[in-house]
């Protein structure tokens, strides 16, 4: 059975928080054209915070997702600080105590992920939201295992359907949120919630193979 361990994972903590930093306009500016404007740059404060307190306080993968967690729920306003903060909670709940990351731990990183997030959003796919991403993906993930894929596969699937989710928002209509008041003129545009998770779930993947292998 493929795996990596927790302690190496901190590396993918460091690479999302990279990731999220490199794109903090991106987001914005996506963002901008709907929204408040603000996601890549409250998302980059919130990340760039947790990068600072890892420095002087690191740990392994769980660790990190925990930081990342605590940061973004008391230090950003809005609904994606709450949002990714209860993420990132999961992913480091689910993750905490093991060694050794593999492909049963993996899926119950995502489905809890999943799990905790609907319960405290409605947000379902086709809403365009960071559902859009998040759900197709882990769909793919759970789908992979349950063929029998080892845990590159089903990472590389999830990474896929991550990507195409993030696509899919062009052509919707806003249902939830600020943007959903625009109705019509939403459409046309990616959802930043979903391309910043696109963005997480794709470091997860490319950093966790490269872990690997």
């Amino acid at each position: 059975m493929s795996s990596f361990s927790n302690q190496d994972g901190s590396k993918i903590v460091a690479n999302i928080i990279k990731v999220i930093q490199e794109n903090r306009q991106h987001l914005s500016d996506i963002d901008g054209l709907i929204g408040d404007g603000d996601h890549g740059v409250n998302m980059s404060k919130g990340f760039s915070l947790s990068e600072k307190e890892l420095e002087s306080q690191p740990g392994d993968m769980s660790h990190g997702f925990g930081t990342l967690s605590k940061i973004l729920m008391t230090k950003i306003g809005g609904s994606m600080g709450p949002l990714y903060g209860i993420f990132f909670k999961a992913l480091a709940k689910e993750s905490e105590g093991e060694q050794e990351i593999n492909e049963a731990i993996v899926r119950g990183m995502f489905n809890g992920a999943v799990s905790k997030l609907s319960v405290i959003s409605p947000a379902k796919k086709g809403d365009k939201t960071l559902m859009d991403s998040l759900l197709p993906a882990v769909d793919a993930l759970n789908t992979a295992l349950d063929g029998g894929d080892g845990l590159e596969v089903a990472l590389a699937n999830m990474k896929s359907a991550a990507e195409k989710g993030r696509d899919s928002t062009i052509d919707m209509v806003a249902k939830l949120g600020r943007s959903a008041r625009l109705g019509e003129r939403s459409r046309g545009v990616l959802d930043a919630g979903a391309t910043s998770c696109a963005l997480i779930l794709g470091t997860f993947v490319d950093t966790a193979i490269e872990l690997i292998n």
